[in-house]
């Protein structure tokens, strides 16, 4: 398995104790990659030769945990699932995400993605593949994960940043509505305020950014004809537009 030589050009930052940023640079390293390694596999490598002062956020290496979300070439991806020699360039531009407070290098804060994520919601829903599987005796029915990860894809390329839940936390609450109905009074509620649903632009973007598949704009839209279908008064702020 021969290896190609490319260069991983990654932004670089200095963050104080305090949260300010001292220094911001771009930093380029030369690294022979082959085609089964992901850009994390890159990082990992870079880290452990050429700089051990590398921040980047990383745990699971195959797209469950979410944490390891950055921009590749100015898309937002899971480095993960990227295969470097696949993005078909001999140099791979490397940033944090956006919309999200960097710590340092990569290495974004996602804590304020989780307070607007409804309480109590289930991490776990009814399988709708292999219904008629077979099955051990102990159980009902398959059950899965839901399909978000919480990476923060869709977050960082939303183009509403101020004054709004997001579509993470927007697709969460209409998942919880469809798993456990008699909560839909309640969660309603808490999307139909003006940082809930009504912000959305429709740009699509957390829908693309998406890696697997849970299109929150399509749960946006789902919760404002619920809210509307349930006869409220949408939230909108006075004299705000909304996107129809």
């Amino acid at each position: 398995m021969s290896n190609i030589q490319l260069a991983f050009t990654i932004n670089r930052s200095h963050i104080d104790d305090s949260g300010a940023e001292l220094s911001r640079r771009q930093q380029q390293y030369s690294l022979g990659v082959n085609d089964r390694m992901t850009v994390l596999d890159a990082l990992e490598v870079i880290r452990r030769d050429q700089d051990t002062s590398l921040m980047y956020r990383h745990s699971c290496h195959h797209g469950s945990c979410g944490t390891c979300g950055m921009l590749i070439n100015g898309e937002r991806k899971l480095a993960c699932l990227t295969q470097a020699t696949k993005l078909e360039t001999e140099m791979i531009e490397l940033q944090p995400l956006r919309n999200m407070k960097v710590i340092g290098d990569l290495a974004v804060d996602p804590s304020p993605l989780f307070p607007d994520f409804p309480k109590g919601a289930a991490y776990i829903r009814r399988s709708e593949v292999n219904r008629d599987g077979r099955k051990p005796f102990e159980l009902d029915h398959w059950e899965r994960f839901e399909d978000c990860i919480e990476c923060g894809l869709c977050v960082s390329s939303c183009p509403v940043t101020e004054s709004f839940m997001g579509p993470a936390a927007l697709a969460a609450h209409n998942r919880e509505i469809i798993n456990r109905r008699e909560r839909r009074g309640e969660l309603l509620g808490e999307v139909n305020v003006p940082r809930g649903a009504w912000p959305c632009t429709r740009a699509l973007n957390c829908s693309r950014a998406c890696p697997t598949g849970v299109y929150p704009a399509k749960h946006i839209a789902e919760l404002r004809k619920k809210i509307e279908q349930d006869g409220l008064t949408p939230a909108a702020e006075p004299g705000e537009k909304r996107a129809q």
